[in-house]
């Protein structure tokens, strides 16, 4: 065991949602310290940063309860059970936003909170062009399309305007790739 590896003790269920579980973890570490972590267990998503055939690029508005706030963000929703995180991608592209993805890219992979979340998240860049038939917004989402300019995106950044992290992470590493 090296010095930064954690072994689990014992491991307790302290609550199980429709999404979320919530683990007690009971952990050694490597100079035998004993601790606890407080694990939400999440079965993973994808963001996606959609770029219509106008260049512009494709966000939601939606109301997060936990921030208590509207917040602009990417495309993103939860992975099903074993739903390859590429055609989550465009199945929640097609129902967040109506439109069909012609090309995906991924972006990479990043753990918004691992301090105290498994959540994985996959970062996905999308070409994609109106039009996506069969797929229709979730019953308990209330979302808001919004068309943004790379200038405006840059400009909101720049501001602080923009506080969701996947959506600030899907941008910086689309811009750092070079694929505006």
């Amino acid at each position: 065991m090296d010095r930064f590896t954690e072994k689990t003790i014992d491991s307790h269920r302290v609550f199980e949602g429709r999404l979320l579980k919530v683990d007690s973890v009971d952990v050694e570490l490597a100079d035998g310290r004993k601790s606890v972590r407080e694990i939400v267990r999440h079965p993973g998503a994808v963001a996606v940063l959609v770029r219509a055939d106008d260049k512009r690029y494709v966000f939601v508005h939606q109301y997060r309860k936990p921030a208590e706030k509207v917040m602009l963000e990417v495309v993103a929703g939860t992975l099903e059970e074993n739903e390859d995180p590429a055609e989550c991608a465009r199945r929640e592209t097609a129902e967040e936003t109506g439109m069909t993805v012609t090309a995906l890219e991924k972006l990479g992979v990043i753990y918004p909170s691992p301090g105290y979340s498994s959540e994985k998240l996959h970062l996905f860049l999308a070409d994609a062009v109106e039009g996506a038939e069969g797929h229709e917004q979730d019953t308990d989402e209330n979302i808001e399309r919004v068309s943004l300019s790379e200038s405006e995106i840059d400009g909101m950044v720049q501001q602080g305007s923009i506080d969701d992290a996947k959506t600030l992470a899907s941008w910086l590493l689309m811009k750092t790739k070079g694929r505006s």
